[in-house]
């Protein structure tokens, strides 16, 4: 049986036209975009890719920073509706908060598209265009599972924040593909997690996450963190605790070039792709045909970008130096 992503994709290859040619439409080709933070490499990068599209296509582009706040953001989609743009991309800081600015949008006739973070699937929008949490993390723990061998782990989690759902998606999938890689290697599954810390998706959390970890679980050796930049961070508090040796670290997202760089020196063992270029380009491309009446009925509402574990076997199909993340 075909996948609804299989199907989407075909349906989104065989409307293909060429959107620059779209330029004498320029005049009335306006694009919001509204972040739920711009503080991090992450989300500067998808920010990047959704202006850097929207200009390509001879649109105005406007941008705004909800700072994790909430009400901000409200404020931020509120002022996009008041200025008329034709398609909104929302990258949203609370899955159930952001709703009613979202349906408030369409219902004033604004096609919009959420990319990344989680919105309740019941809000009006076109589509939800992000990573697969689940697929991504089920592929890192099988591949932690096969690079184990059946050796023992002490494993210390190192999560974003409490009630995230993408967040608990990226960890839980991380422990199924690890247990299901075990039962198929050897029929026996241990999972021994003797800690979870909170770092607030940023390297300096992580820091802060591990440090705790070290003071309470010192043989700790693997550590799997939601996002790279925590994980970066942890790898800072071991590498000044003297406890990095023998520590295998892993993310279930993103593909951050600075983990990716230390994956081909062997120096971090996977993260899951999560692009935030393809992502915010694969976001307007959506929204645009919409918002021209030429995306089928049949368009999910969901549309995941093809999940891949990055490891030193193939880093260097993904690793850009010169990338902004």
């Amino acid at each position: 049986m075909t996948s609804p992503n299989k199907i989407a994709a075909a349906l989104l290859a065989g409307v293909v036209t060429s959107l620059t040619g779209a330029a004498a439409q320029a005049a009335d080709c306006k694009i919001g975009i509204s972040m739920s933070t711009l503080n991090a490499p992450y989300y500067a990068a998808q920010e990047a890719a959704v202006r850097d599209e929207g200009k390509k296509l001879g649109c105005d582009v406007l941008s705004s920073d909800g700072q994790r706040d909430m009400n901000k953001q409200i404020s931020d989609i509120e002022d996009m509706v008041a200025r008329k743009v034709s398609l909104l991309l929302v990258n949203p800081q609370d899955p159930e908060g952001l709703v009613p600015a979202v349906n408030a949008a369409s219902a004033a006739g604004i096609k919009v598209v959420v990319i990344d973070a989680d919105l309740n699937p019941k809000a009006n929008f076109v589509t939800h265009v992000q990573s697969s949490n689940v697929e991504n993390g089920e592929l890192v723990g099988r591949w932690l599972a096969k690079t184990l061998g059946g050796k023992p782990a002490t494993v210390a989690i190192i999560s974003g924040n409490q009630g995230n759902p993408g967040g608990e998606n990226r960890r839980m999938g991380v422990v199924r593909g690890y247990v299901e890689g075990q039962l198929a290697g050897s029929g026996v599954a241990k999972l021994n997690i003797v800690a979870q810390g909170w770092g607030g998706w940023t390297s300096e959390g992580g820091v802060s996450a591990m440090e705790d970890i070290i003071t309470a679980h010192p043989d700790v050796n693997v550590v799997i963190g939601e996002n790279d930049s925590m994980v970066l961070g942890a790898r800072r508090a071991l590498e000044a605790a003297h406890k990095l040796d023998g520590v295998l670290l892993l993310a279930a997202a993103d593909g951050q070039k600075e983990a990716l760089a230390l994956i081909k020196e062997g120096k971090y063992g996977a993260t899951g792709l999560n692009d935030p270029d393809l992502i915010g380009r694969t976001g307007v491309e959506i929204g645009m045909k919409s918002v021209k009446g030429e995306l089928p009925a049949e368009f999910p509402k969901h549309y995941l970008i093809k999940p891949e574990v990055i490891s030193k076997e193939n880093v260097d199909r993904y690793y850009r130096p010169d990338s902004v993340f």
